[in-house]
């Protein structure tokens, strides 16, 4: 089935699963370019009935929804919409929902800095209807007098873009329409700080708590009106976007302090063959070209799909269901993802759709391939070798598809890349006599790698370990900027998620800073100042723009050694005397995310959240009482045993909850069982020196269905698992909140900072 075929199949779908009393209800008419007044009344928050309430749209019930994804998200409030008709408000994601929340947002910041000019900027990328978001948003921060930045013409950006300006603008904050790396009919807002960051759960519960205000005040008086400027209120400013080139100007001279050094740039402009950039959606040509002409490198790429497409030109795109089923089922665009045929074989389902095995047909061995995702903040490193490298592969750890009957395209998890990155990095600062002007440290969430760990205590560079979600990584490095400014001739120590107490010593930098999933940074020797002066060690925002360049520039230095990365990567686990040189993540969905029929997809979604949370509890409950000394190791590990008798639990060393999920580590490896944040979904992580035991481990466990036995029950009370669940936020808020930030955001002069 063709690409546009499969499309119009989900738009069928789609159309027919639709009510009409859905479809002829346009409550908010987008299309309406003039200033108008939206009237919130009593029966909106009630649930719609054809003949008691006519105009229901059920939104109490969307909002409660709506803040148990606010209380936990790791990246944006998001979920599925309704690509046709977007004020659907069955969906998590629609019209309403975003004018709501827009407008709670603009009044608390209202609140907190009265009779200030407020500058906030929203961006988007490809996604169904994120452009009517994007138009909607800014119409209603105009309507209460929030001046918005919007790119030149409301065309895209990428995520990182919008946060670099969040910060170097010195804006009250922004607001970004993605959903990543997710399926296309998902869409969400990732609302960002003063300094770039994305809101963490407190910030995004002052919001929900002024929605709640709202409806208070409509089932008290009967109604609220809201106002939507016209489309082209002066609040809504894209001449000021035009003057600075969407910031690409202001992003180059970031680049260049960091990994666009002129070292690099050298390189990458030596290099004989071409890199191929793989840009998912569209959307990241746009920008990065535009940087890569501003570097004076562009003829050194060729790209894949340039042109914009929210059904991503099909990539992950399938019509059937990993059992066989009929249906239209969306793998997302993350190219790492592995999955089984009936058969048990395993594949890369992304990169099947990317019909490599034509595309590629006329590149040369060790051609390159970079792919970017639509919002452009991951990276996936891919690279074609010959197959009787297969073996080495293999021992290596590197999973590979077959392209033909000679040549294979090795496929980098992002603990693979980001590894040689890092080691790259650190030893291009060593060349140039940079190293020791700092003390060096990296960020890693602790699903990442256990290579990244032996990496830095092998090379003296300490290591911070954090929650997953680029927000936590962040967090930490606000941390280190306030005692950095307060105390600049004293250690900077943190303390990182397992509740080790690190010293990074005295003014340090970050190497690097990243996740398992595929967004990193790398940031600046020198401190990055804002246009008022405000300072930080890198941006909030993970960069495929970075990666892509410090990544280009490793591959002609390989290419100058006459490397393949496998064999750089080899070196570097020999080198570095790295043992955990295997990784592993096993995604389990609990239901189809691309379900057209919103009963039956809110249904199978809170049926998969009980699985997954069930799966969750088994787990946390236990290190939670080991932490509190409520039960034993060697209890622990009997219990485990008792569950999992075909696994060898003898070698655990401890147990811990890290924020967001349970981390089991062994003398030789690392699990860790995450719930998804934002899904119905259990992630299963490993790492460690045998791989089919941590594939072992990490799918018995991942795919545990949480039932409890009597061993466990004999030690474990069900008051306390119960409680549980509320125990584990209160010790996440208690990391989070340790040496907090406590920097106060002040509004600055725009006229003198920005001349507007």
């Amino acid at each position: 089935m063709t690409c546009q075929t499969l499309e119009q199949e989900l738009f069928k779908s789609v159309e027919k699963n639709t009510p009409d009393y859905i479809k002829n209800n346009k409550y908010i008419d987008t299309d309406n370019k003039k200033e108008f007044t939206f009237t919130l009344k009593k029966e909106h928050l009630l649930p719609y009935d054809k003949d008691v309430n006519p105009n229901g749209l059920d939104l109490e019930n969307w909002l409660k929804n709506y803040e148990k994804e606010a209380a936990v998200s790791t990246a944006g409030i998001r979920g599925p919409q309704n690509i046709l008709y977007p004020y659907d408000v069955r969906f998590p994601i629609n019209i309403m929902g975003i004018m709501l929340a827009t407008y709670a947002k603009a009044l608390v910041a209202k609140d907190k800095y009265k009779g200030k000019k407020l500058l906030k900027l929203v961006g988007r990328e490809v996604r169904y209807n994120s452009d009517k978001f994007l138009d909607l948003i800014a119409r209603v921060q105009a309507g209460v007098g929030i001046e918005t930045l919007t790119a030149y013409e409301r065309k895209t950006m990428p995520i990182w873009l919008a946060s670099f300006l969040c910060f170097k603008l010195d804006l009250l904050g922004g607001e970004y329409i993605t959903s990543s790396h997710g399926i296309s009919v998902k869409n969400a807002t990732k609302d960002l700080n003063s300094q770039g960051s994305q809101y963490l759960p407190e910030e995004s519960m002052e919001f929900v708590n002024k929605i709640k205000e709202i409806f208070n005040i409509v089932k008290e008086k009967g109604s609220y009106d809201i106002k939507i400027s016209r489309a082209d209120d002066p609040f809504i400013n894209e001449a000021y976007m035009k003057k600075i080139n969407n910031g690409i100007d202001l992003y180059k001279e970031y680049l260049e302090q960091g990994v666009a050094n002129q070292e690099n740039l050298k390189l990458i402009k030596n290099l004989k063959e071409k890199i191929i950039i793989e840009n998912v959606g569209g959307s990241a040509y746009n920008t990065l070209n535009k940087i890569l002409k501003s570097l004076k490198i562009e003829d050194k790429y060729t790209w894949s799909n340039i042109e914009e497409d929210p059904f991503f030109h099909g990539i992950g795109k399938y019509d059937t269901d990993p059992k066989g089923n009929k249906c239209f089922y969306d793998y997302s665009v993350d190219a790492t993802v592995i999955a089984k045929t009936k058969e048990g074989e395993t594949y890369f389902p992304v990169i099947k759709t990317l019909n490599y095995e034509e595309k590629l047909k006329e590149y040369p061995i060790k051609t390159v391939i970079l792919i970017t995702d639509p919002d452009h903040d991951r990276l996936t490193v891919c690279q074609i070798e010959t197959q009787d490298q297969i073996p080495f592969l293999e021992e290596t750890g590197i999973n590979y598809t077959k392209l033909d009957r000679n040549r294979i395209l090795c496929v980098y998890s992002a603990n693979q890349s980001f590894l040689l990155l890092m080691d790259f990095w650190s030893k291009q600062l060593k060349k140039s006599n940079r190293w020791n002007n700092h003390p060096r440290f990296i960020i890693k969430t602790t699903a990442s790698a256990k290579s990244w760990d032996e990496w830095a205590e092998f090379n003296e560079v300490k290591v911070v370990n954090v929650p997953v979600g680029f927000k936590e990584i962040a967090n930490i490095m606000k941390k280190v900027e306030q005692q950095i400014i307060n105390n600049p001739d004293q250690d900077v120590n943190i303390t990182d998620v397992f509740g080790n107490e690190i010293n990074l010593g005295k003014n340090p930098r970050m190497i690097f800073g990243g996740e398992e999933s595929g967004g990193m940074i790398i940031g600046s020797e020198d401190t990055i100042k804002s246009k008022s002066g405000r300072i930080a060690i890198a941006m909030r925002e993970k960069s495929a723009s970075e990666a892509i360049i410090i990544a280009s520039a490793l591959v002609a230095q390989l290419e100058n050694e006459n490397k393949t990365i496998s064999q750089a990567l080899h070196d570097i686990f020999i080198d570095n005397k790295i043992i955990a040189k295997y990784d592993i993540r096993e995604d389990i969905a609990y239901y189809n995310e691309s379900e057209p029929d919103i009963v039956k997809l809110t249904q199978a979604k809170k049926d998969g959240e009980a699985l997954r949370t069930k799966n969750d509890l088994y787990y946390l409950t236990l290190a939670l009482a080991k932490n509190e000394n409520k039960i034993t190791l060697e209890k622990i590990k009997l219990i485990l045993k008792s569950t999992f008798n075909n696994l060898n639990f003898e070698n655990l060393i401890d147990i811990k909850f890290v924020g967001d999920g349970t981390y089991l580590k062994f003398t030789d490896k690392f699990i860790e069982i995450r719930p998804s944040g934002t899904d119905a979904k259990t992630k299963a992580y490993g790492a460690g020196s045998d791989k089919n035991n941590i594939a072992d481990f990490a799918h018995i466990l991942g795919n545990y269905s949480g039932e409890l036995n009597k061993e466990y029950l004999d030690n474990i009370s069900k008051d306390y698992y119960n409680n549980a669940k509320e125990k584990s936020m209160e010790k996440y808020l208690k990391f989070t909140n340790k040496d907090m930030d406590k920097r106060i955001f002040e509004i600055p002069n725009y006229k003198e900072t920005l001349g507007m």
